[in-house]
């Protein structure tokens, strides 16, 4: 089947309300995009040093949502596969896990996955991720992989020519003003933030699609205003689950 290039960059659910019942949805929303009755999905868990206890949980959420051929690459301490670049083409839809953006960055770009992942975007394979996984596509966007105070990244993969904010509605870390304040100095270009839950669908470099988790969830497409500050324009999202 012949794909367009498709990337869903989310923002995972860090802090699911009371009754949430949709863990794990943003998988099946990446699936859906594949529209293949039984997708080859790789999980990729560099962002969390290739975590056990992670692959384990995220095999059991996406084999929830029905029949799929489940793999995971790993690159500690070596590749878990002898060929990562035959594997990944023949992927429907490789999902990122959160965790350390620059970690993640440094150890793709020693093992040239940057080129690879290129390539598997550019021949139709779905590339979806959470958090890290969001970030990593873009130009830039604002890390913690650093610390709390939060730092601006700007040597992302550049799949897309925009910056990157996640968990933009999170009290714990002022992600909401750092990223409007690097966008306002030039630090980061223009660029879509996301509320909890929400996620950005692109179709080639645009954006087709903003969908969420959860109801009454936005994204927000930021840009300089020309004056030395930041506009917003909030981007409704589609509630889209099973």
């Amino acid at each position: 089947m012949i794909r367009e290039p498709q990337i869903l960059a989310c923002s995972g659910v860090l802090f699911p309300p009371a009754g949430f019942r949709h863990v794990g949805v943003q998988i099946w929303q990446a699936r859906q995009l594949a529209a293949v009755r039984r997708p080859r999905m790789c999980l990729i868990a560099t962002a969390v040093g290739d975590s056990r206890e992670f692959i384990d949980g995220w095999s059991a959420r996406a084999a929830s949502f029905g029949d799929a051929d489940l793999s995971s690459l790993q690159l500690f301490t070596q590749p878990n596969v002898t060929d990562v670049r035959a594997h990944l083409l023949a992927q429907d839809v490789i999902f990122v896990s959160g965790g350390s953006v620059v970690n993640l960055l440094a150890v793709w770009r020693a093992h040239r996955l940057d080129e690879i992942l290129r390539e598997c975007w550019e021949k139709g394979v779905v590339l979806a991720g959470q958090s890290a996984g969001s970030l990593c596509w873009h130009a830039g966007g604002i890390t913690d992989s650093f610390g709390d105070d939060l730092d601006a990244l700007d040597d992302g993969l550049n799949f897309l020519p925009f910056s990157n904010g996640v968990h933009d509605d999170l009290g714990d870390q002022p992600r909401r003003a750092r990223f409007r304040e690097s966008v306002a100095s030039g630090t980061l270009p223009a660029g879509y933030a996301t509320e909890d839950g929400v996620a950005l669908h692109y179709v080639g470099t645009g954006l087709h699609e903003v969908v969420s988790v959860l109801p009454d969830r936005n994204a927000w497409f930021v840009e300089p205003d020309g004056a030395g500050g930041a506009r917003e324009k909030a981007l409704p999202a589609r509630c889209w689950v099973p």
